[in-house]
């Protein structure tokens, strides 16, 4: 399990990959990760949860603190690339009312220059 990050150069875009799984033992680790880009207003975060076979309430209540935050901000969270397990859970937790959940993963037009994880 790990939590990979990638910011655009002018710190609006930021893009978090889970690997493994999405539990309460890597909250803090993506919470650290995504506090890296909150010194800037108007934030996108991409959620790139392809590669993550498993996500429980915490991981949940942590994608909702980052809506919560990016939103005031005038960002935005986008999921991308759940799979199917992870979906039916985003689905049940009717996620696909409060997030873009998108099935591909996200082109966005800046350049991503720094890269940690």
């Amino acid at each position: 399990m790990s939590v990979k990050q990638t910011i655009s150069n002018n710190g609006k875009i930021m893009r978090l990959s889970v690997t493994g799984r999405f539990d309460y033992k890597i909250t803090k680790e993506f919470r650290d990760a995504y506090k890296k880009a909150a010194i800037h207003k108007g934030v996108t975060y991409y959620i790139n949860l392809n590669d993550t076979s498993y996500i429980d309430s915490s991981a949940l209540g942590i994608l909702l603190l980052l809506r919560e935050g990016a939103k005031y901000n005038g960002g935005r969270v986008i999921i991308e690339q759940p799979g199917e397990q992870v979906n039916n859970v985003l689905k049940m937790a009717n996620f696909e009312k409060l997030f873009t959940i998108n099935q591909t993963r996200s082109k966005p037009d800046l350049v991503i220059v720094r890269t940690k994880g």
